[in-house]
């Protein structure tokens, strides 16, 4: 069997970080460069909500199921390095659209591009880090998201008021091409359950030194398809609560996330550079929550695998005063202090709700199993939360006027949040025995 160092596997671990900051980065900047869009354009919320969300996540999600069945037997370093290179190339054609209908067009092709990168980066981690390491891991790489939105608005920020909102899509866009070739060239391909083989090996050998006449047998890697890994995932009552859970968390932060800049912009008269740099140290500050909740639920999990459940739930109750005050604070700046540690919460249940789902299934599951879960994910957060964010907004401006879009956010965060909670502490019930079920 390959072996791999330390030293190498850390590596690839830090160039999947890589590639998943550029990947918000190219994804998160229409975010910023919202208001200047809508001026140029001349758009609604609703249509700039579909831009944000059911136009790139409809093919995002879609795309990802046979991209992942592929990841799950084809070569995933080329999937990656294939997909950063689609999506590089149509956020710089985003500069040149010249209406709603071009807008979308890029919008998909960048989801049909990004598509290729999390499933298999997900099996690619799964294989290079045991069990007992992978939450922390998958939390590593899930910080490209705080990282990569925080860059991708600072950048459209300065740049879009420097030189306009299409100069800025072309900076952010071209430099992905030469990290699809680095990808390519030097990111390997582990066996497929190699981490596992090996903590199997390990144990083993611990019971062999105790006279134990029982060997652990090697987890099984057989390749399966959509419809038997589907059809497996909802007969557990923990995922299928957990995935409910996670796509309403999705459903608020995307929501929040994609208007939040045009929130303060139009309600509180902020410049375009003034609230990027606001919301890129925002951003940063969300990848201490992002770390943190890999890193707990690896440390109070080995004990109980509920804490994989009960820390995600906890971040997300904590999470609703502090968005409260952001939307109803009346000095702005004021306000953007209670962001901060609402970026620490939010994003604290991604790592241990990417790993349970990895606990939950068969080695040669992986690829595909995180590809549900992002479909649900991606349908009912990046592509309804943003869409109905822009809806709300734009159906109470005749009662709220210019503060209708503030309004919307702040039900949508106290709603959803609240209902995600629930779903967080359900999927906790039943978590430890369906964690067997692959087993059996």
């Amino acid at each position: 069997m390959q072996q791999f160092s330390i030293g190498y596997r850390r590596y690839a671990l830090g160039l999947l970080f890589v590639v998943y900051v550029f990947n918000f980065v190219d994804r998160q900047i229409l975010s910023i460069l919202l208001e200047p869009i809508r001026q140029d354009i001349e758009l609604s919320d609703t249509q700039l909500g579909f831009l944000g969300g059911i136009a790139f996540a409809l093919f995002y999600a879609t795309a990802g199921i046979p991209i992942a069945r592929w990841a799950d037997t084809g070569s995933r370093r080329t999937i990656i390095a294939l997909g950063i290179a689609v999506w590089s190339g149509m956020t710089a054609l985003t500069g040149l659209a010249r209406g709603f209908g071009t807008l979308a067009l890029a919008r998909v092709g960048v989801g049909v591009g990004e598509a290729a990168c999390s499933p298999p980066a997900h099996s690619l981690i799964s294989d290079y880090f045991p069990p007992e390491r992978r939450a922390t891991a998958l939390s590593i790489y899930s910080l490209g998201i705080p990282v990569g939105a925080a860059i991708g608005t600072l950048i459209g920020g300065w740049v879009g008021e420097a030189f306009g909102w299409r100069i800025a899509f072309m900076v952010v866009g071209l430099p992905g091409l030469v990290l699809a070739a680095i990808v390519r060239l030097t990111l390997h391909d582990p066996p497929r359950g190699m981490s596992d083989r090996e903590a199997t090996d390990a144990l083993n050998a611990d019971r062999a030194m105790q006279d134990s006449t029982q060997p652990v047998p090697h987890a099984a890697i057989d390749s399966e398809n959509w419809r038997e890994v589907l059809a497996f995932m909802i007969r557990l009552r923990a995922f299928r609560h957990l995935a409910m859970a996670g796509s309403l968390h999705a459903f608020v932060g995307y929501g929040a996330g994609l208007f939040n800049p045009a929130y303060f912009i139009r309600t509180h008269g902020m410049g375009l550079a003034e609230i990027s740099t606001w919301f890129f140290f925002i951003g940063l500050t969300g990848a201490i929550g992002t770390f943190l909740g890999g890193f707990l639920g690896d440390r109070f999990g080995q004990s109980d695998a509920r804490w994989y459940m009960w820390i995600p739930a906890v971040a997300t109750v904590i999470g609703i005063p502090l968005s409260v005050g952001l939307y109803l604070w009346p000095v702005p700046e004021q306000a953007l202090l209670f962001a901060f540690p609402a970026a620490i919460v939010g994003p604290m249940y991604l790592g241990p709700t990417f790993a349970i789902t990895q606990g939950l299934v068969k080695v040669g599951m992986r690829a595909l199993a995180s590809a549900i879960l992002l479909f649900i994910l991606n349908m009912i957060g990046l592509g309804l939360g943003p869409w109905f964010v822009g809806l709300l907004s734009d159906a109470l401006v005749p009662a709220y006027g210019i503060r209708s879009l503030g309004t919307s956010l702040l039900w949508v965060v106290i709603v959803g949040n609240a209902w995600s909670t629930l779903h967080y502490l359900l999927a906790a019930r039943t978590l430890r025995e369906d964690l067997r079920a692959k087993d059996q």
